[in-house]
């Protein structure tokens, strides 16, 4: 019974380890996201210790391919110092892990407050005639996000740029996909998305440390379970005699 025990174990542990490989590349594919489009909404959230978890979350992905080798090797071998070696590792992160799901809720509190001190500064600084990157930001926003201006589009009739044109009108990137012959004239507002940008903003990097906490908070219970399986496989080796020497290859007297 005790033998089949351990069997079980040692397949679901193997089995795990597999999983941990196919992780690593997930987790190590969504801190890459988000490094990604924090990129596109930098202007907007200035705190670059947003990405604290992105890094941690890529380092974890990065340890969990050496995770999966130990851990099969250790298992196949029947190493006690490689699984109890194995188990201390997985502890290690699955703790890293937790500081992550902690840090992501932190820095999602904070982004409703980081978005509103910053995205005024930006649409303050918009120069559509010879944009720089915050003026380009702008304008990738509101197409991205089908928004305009900071709460609507008559934000724009406050800022320096509006008022140097004098044409009564926002930028292009205000235009609805679905209107034809849009030049953004405040005098067709139904040509304009009716959305602010800020909202929609802070949705969406309030939604990119959400797959940050979600990917840490799984992989975080397929850890807890390759501990447990890694513990049982140790501890009845350690209670069966028998099954210790069938593997050292010894004999009773």
């Amino acid at each position: 019974m005790g033998q089949c025990g351990i069997t079980s174990s040692k397949t679901v542990l193997v089995f795990l380890n597999l999983i941990f490989w196919g992780a690593a590349g997930i987790l190590c594919y969504v801190g890459a996201y988000v490094f990604i489009t924090y990129d596109d909404y930098d202007h907007f959230f200035e705190d670059v210790y947003t990405l604290i978890p992105a890094v941690v979350i890529i380092a974890v992905g990065a340890l969990l391919f050496v995770i999966g080798l130990i851990g099969c090797c250790a298992t196949i071998r029947e190493s006690r110092c490689g699984l109890a070696t194995f188990v201390i590792i997985l502890l290690l992160v699955f703790v890293t892990e937790v500081v992550v799901v902690v840090l992501g809720y932190i820095y999602r509190a904070k982004v409703e407050n980081e978005v509103d001190r910053s995205i005024q500064k930006v649409y303050k600084t918009y120069n559509g005639t010879n944009p720089d990157a915050a003026s380009r930001a702008i304008d990738y926003v509101q197409r991205q996000l089908h928004c305009c201006g900071i709460h609507n589009y008559s934000d724009w009739e406050n800022t320096d740029w509006f008022k140097e044109t004098k044409n009564q009108s926002v930028p292009l990137s205000c235009c609805r996909e679905s209107a034809s012959n849009c030049n953004g004239s405040l005098a067709h507002p139904s040509d304009l998305y009716a959305e602010g940008c800020e909202a929609l903003v802070v949705k969406k990097l309030q939604e990119i440390m959400m797959h940050v906490i979600w990917a840490a908070l799984a992989f975080a219970a397929i850890q807890l379970l390759g501990m447990l399986c890694a513990c049982i496989v140790l501890c009845r080796r350690s209670r069966d005699p028998a099954y210790e020497l069938l593997i050292t290859g010894g004999t009773y007297a």
